[in-house]
């Protein structure tokens, strides 16, 4: 855990900046994404979108070519074309720079993410205190906040399933869940900087019995779950369709997004042909959120 400490602290960033009309905030967020951004903050009242990536993985080539996909993303749109900017940012000050545009969030009926750094607001809502540092994962996204609202009504009122959370990320769905009744969360993620948010925000919120997490994927999950989230890109999610039936129990359910809508009758298909049903689709913007349960 000490190296990847110091490696956090002597790393640099990118920062980008795109210029964003109406409607495009979600397709920019998508391409950043795809891009590998760690971090994306939306300033919707200067109308701009902020992407981090470590230095070592873009080249100036690459932003160029970022550029491009960018303008061509607006194009086939029938939008204006962005305009994107770069700059290099030292550690300390990205870990700082995009905790401006972080505010609580209520999120469904129940949740409230708030920031680790402020004071908790007064509410009656269940607060999950966040700092996801260099794993980043705030619980702003769309797919993030559609597996909140799935996570809500999958377990009020169940209190005690066990599930896995596979692509953690920060870990906010981990601790959601926890806080909504989970009596167990297995939470795995092949990025390690994703297990150390994890770990950190598990203990932060003094989740440290309830919250298993190791560095790995759906192979790492030690037992046999009621419930499985996963929010990560759904390449990943097509590969893992197989597999889930090894770690979800056989009256089990599951939430799956990151799904594009134009990806969602591909996964439904693939879920189908492994004997699962998608009982209900939601959506927001260009995503999906499946949730999923076992069929027959």
């Amino acid at each position: 855990m000490g190296n990847v400490a110091s490696a956090r602290l002597s790393a640099t960033w990118w920062q980008l900046t795109v210029e964003i009309g109406p409607r495009q905030e979600d397709l920019v967020y998508w391409r950043l994404e795809q891009f590998g951004c760690r971090g994306i903050a939306t300033v919707a009242a200067e109308g701009k979108m902020l992407g981090y990536i470590p230095v070592q993985q873009a080249s100036w080539l690459d932003l160029a070519a970022l550029a491009l996909h960018l303008r061509q993303d607006a194009l086939v749109a029938g939008m204006p074309s962005p305009e994107l900017r770069w700059e290099l940012l030292e550690a300390e000050d990205w870990a700082n720079s995009w905790k401006q545009y972080w505010h609580p969030q209520e999120v469904g009926d129940r949740l409230l993410i708030c920031p680790a750094w402020i004071p908790v607001p007064e509410t009656k809502r269940l607060v999950v205190q966040m700092d996801p540092g260099m794993a980043f994962g705030t619980g702003t996204h769309p797919t993030t906040q559609l597996c909140l609202e799935a996570l809500e009504m999958r377990l009020d009122g169940r209190s005690g399933q066990v599930i896995a959370d596979v692509g953690c990320g920060s870990g906010v769905l981990s601790l959601a869940a926890v806080k909504l009744g989970a009596k167990k969360v297995f939470a795995v993620d092949t990025d390690p900087l994703a297990v150390e948010a994890t770990l950190e925000n598990r203990d932060r919120n003094g989740m440290g019995n309830q919250i298993w997490v190791r560095q790995g994927s759906l192979e790492h999950i030690p037992d046999m779950v009621d419930g499985l989230v996963c929010n990560i890109v759904a390449e990943t999610i097509l590969d893992m369709i197989p597999a889930f039936r090894l770690v979800v129990r056989e009256q089990g359910w599951m939430i799956l997004s990151g799904i594009l809508l134009e990806q969602a009758k591909i996964a439904t298909e693939m879920l189908e042909a492994h004997d699962w049903m998608v009982s209900a689709l939601w959506k927001r913007g260009e995503w999906c959120c499946l949730n999923v349960r076992a069929s027959g």
